[in-house]
């Protein structure tokens, strides 16, 4: 099948087009909100199911119990609550993630939850200094919004969840506002951290 790798799985150039769509669709959402938000984050939540029910790497599978990544209630949940997202675009949104995360729990089964923590301040600096097109516009007020959400969730324990399975997930959080690219003693620490969350799960 063109388009196609081995097995049917997508090829480099599918890959290469994919994330690019996705760089051009997270430009127009930000440069219009009310307009693609719903649309970028359809798209967005597609292709994170996608990598998700892919197996995992030898390496990862190393581990005593892999650890996933999730997500619904943050960017989603933030943009309908600034407007961007409308009651009806909200409502169908839930209803088929809910439908999705349901129909292939069997293969999305989540074991922990690792927060990478900085202050919105500090997220803003690193946009700038990774300087990617589409993040341009991004402000500091949008980066609050996302903190906010982040803490609610995976902090304080205040954001209501519709799925039992993600009430007792444990959480590592994470002290990543200071800079430890060049702090090798850092990273051990961090590793060690992510290391003895992973094998306590």
């Amino acid at each position: 099948m063109q388009g196609s790798g081995p097995e049917g799985s997508p090829s480099k150039a599918t890959l290469a087009c994919i994330a690019q769509s996705l760089g051009n669709l997270l430009d127009m959402m930000y440069r219009e909100p009310a307009r693609w938000s719903y649309t970028f984050q359809t798209f967005s939540f597609m292709s994170r199911l996608k990598v998700q029910l892919e197996p995992f790497p030898k390496k990862l599978l190393q581990a005593k119990k892999p650890v996933q990544i999730f997500e619904r209630y943050i960017f989603a949940k933030n943009l309908f609550e600034n407007g961007s997202l409308s009651d009806i675009e909200w409502h169908i949104y839930q209803d088929w993630h809910s439908f999705l995360l349901q129909e292939f729990a069997s293969q999305l089964t989540l074991h922990g939850f690792i927060y990478l923590q900085a202050t919105p301040q500090v997220c803003l600096k690193r946009l700038y200094r990774r300087a990617r097109e589409e993040e341009k516009g991004i402000e500091l007020a949008y980066l609050q919004q996302l903190h906010g959400q982040h803490e609610a969730w995976l902090v304080h324990k205040t954001t209501k969840l519709h799925f039992e399975t993600l009430l007792n997930i444990p959480v590592l959080v994470l002290d990543v506002s200071d800079d430890f690219s060049e702090e090798v003693t850092k990273q051990e620490e961090l590793m060690r951290k992510v290391d003895t969350f992973v094998k306590n799960l």
